[in-house]
């Protein structure tokens, strides 16, 4: 992802560590039970790609928007995009109906307030 500061990247990664539950959902094909497999395995050291893109969205090293852009579940990273911005929800495939309304997260990025 692009660092905010403009001095190049920084990765963000998704990890799934390969276990008998990641192997018979694999097996099946029923890959959308991958994400629940992730979050199970969280102790394991799996990660899901939005937990990753927060970590570098809490201290600022990545802006809000792209932050938004790269997210999954886009209703999480919403709340911090300027209102502006608001218009790039649709965009992004996500709802911009009343932004100024979204839930607020309980802790807010280095140099933004709300």
């Amino acid at each position: 992802m692009k660092r905010q500061d403009g001095s190049g990247r920084v990765a963000v990664n998704e990890i799934l560590m390969v276990d008998s539950a990641v192997a018979a959902i694999i097996r099946e094909g029923a890959t959308q039970k991958l994400q629940d497999a992730i979050i199970t395995g969280k102790s394991q050291g799996m990660q899901f790609m939005d937990d990753a893109i927060w970590e570098q969205l809490l201290p600022g090293v990545v802006s809000p928007n792209e932050a938004y852009m790269k997210a999954i579940d886009k209703s999480r990273f919403l709340p911090f995009l300027p209102p502006e911005d608001a218009a790039l929800a649709n965009a992004a495939g996500g709802s911009a109906e009343n932004p100024a309304e979204a839930a607020k997260p309980n802790r807010a990025p280095a140099g933004k307030s709300h």
